[in-house]
């Protein structure tokens, strides 16, 4: 039997109750003496009780978390703690909720999300269609996954609520869609979405993703007689890593897009809109001295993978970000890793907008196709919203 000092025991004594839970960024630990009151304990088993805050060591219910995910096995050896598979209950009930009330629910925050559009001043010449209600329907396209023709239930249905104004025709659709003007607007627009969550997101991750068009690339079929191609655009973001909302997106052409440099711009913004950046994970395309600074500056932590060849430089501070980080993951790999591999969230939320909405786009232009990958980025984050407006 392994030796434990009064605290581990305690500790072990409260997770045998049954009673630690689980939360998005910790565990909730009942406190032994008082049932009314309960500690907060981070995923780096830090507590908020006096006795933490006091010796900076873990106290019994840093650990009482800490075997909460372990399991006591007996072996020849003696007993031993090894850890177990956690499992989270499905809240059916708000999921239920959700997706029931999802489509009305995503029109009534599209229309608020318009109403931040301004209007054009018309001064001449015959009335145009408003932008507004031109985002609003291309927006509702993407969220149905419908053609033009297919999807003017959907509008006729909104007309019909009063969410627009006036239900524009196909071709307007299409043409603005088209526009570069557009291209801007969407950005902002989904920047803003993120905002109602800025309270609950302070660790983030950044990579990229391809989106297909329905273009084929003829170069390898002639030069090489292999298979046909698609053509895709390459989507940056940078996500939250608890509510998945994408706080910052470009968008870059296949051949002309690598993910180290959009990773300041992205984290810039992010933090720029207000986000408190903490934490922010990233794999090793994004390794670079720049990146650990940039987040360093905002006071915050980058967990970015080292490559293979990295190591001490000499070229600057001993006590650079890349340094200390480099040291750190020298000395506590595990510890590190635990942080690294939140970037995992940024592979979710990818899969979210892909199984959603689809991982092709059907425009044909390519500033068409720009604006509606943004489109769907812009769609994700309402349904992000959406999905958290209803969590008690």
């Amino acid at each position: 039997m392994m030796t434990m000092d009064r605290r581990q025991l305690k500790g072990l004594e409260i997770a045998r109750t049954g009673k630690v839970e689980k939360d998005f960024d910790g565990w909730i630990v009942p406190s032994q003496t008082d049932k009314s009151k309960v500690y907060h304990v981070d995923d780096n088993f830090v507590c908020d009780c006096p006795d933490c805050q006091k010796r900076k060591l873990m106290c019994k219910h840093g650990y009482a978390a800490k075997y909460s995910i372990k399991v006591e096995i007996t072996t020849p050896k003696g007993t031993i703690m090894r850890e177990k598979r956690l499992t989270y209950p499905q809240a059916w009930a708000i999921y239920n909720k959700c997706q029931e009330n999802e489509k009305q629910s995503f029109m009534e925050l599209l229309k608020e999300i318009c109403l931040e559009i301004e209007e054009p001043v018309q001064t001449m010449g015959r009335p145009r269609e408003s932008m507004r209600d031109l985002l609003f329907a291309s927006a509702l396209k993407v969220y149905s996954q419908f053609s033009l023709r297919r999807f003017r239930t959907d509008l006729k249905a909104a007309s019909e609520q009063k969410l627009v104004e006036q239900t524009p025709s196909r071709s307007a659709i299409s043409e603005f869609m088209n526009k570069e003007e557009l291209t801007p607007i969407l950005t902002r627009l989904i920047q803003l979405s993120a905002l109602p969550l800025k309270d609950l997101e302070t660790q983030f991750a950044i990579d990229s993703s391809g989106f297909r068009t329905t273009k084929f690339n003829e170069y390898c079929k002639i030069k090489h007689n292999t298979l046909q191609h698609h053509e895709w655009l390459k989507c940056h973001i940078m996500t939250g890593v608890k509510t998945n909302i994408i706080t910052a997106v470009k968008i870059g052409l296949e051949d002309y897009s690598a993910d180290s440099p959009n990773f300041i711009p992205l984290l810039n913004t992010t933090a720029g809109n207000g986000f408190d950046v903490k934490e922010v994970s990233a794999d090793k395309a994004y390794s670079s001295i720049a990146n650990y600074d940039a987040v360093d500056k905002l006071g915050g932590k980058a967990y970015i993978a080292f490559r293979n060849n990295a190591q001490e430089s000499t070229k600057i501070s001993k006590q650079s970000a890349w340094n200390k980080m480099y040291h750190y993951f020298q000395l506590n790999s595990e510890k590190f890793m635990e942080k690294y591999h939140k970037r995992s969230n940024v592979e979710t939320t990818f899969f979210m907008i892909k199984s959603k909405f689809n991982d092709m786009l059907k425009s044909k232009m390519l500033r068409a196709q720009v604006n509606e990958l943004l489109l769907k980025v812009l769609c994700h984050n309402i349904v992000v919203v959406n999905n958290e407006m209803n969590v008690p």
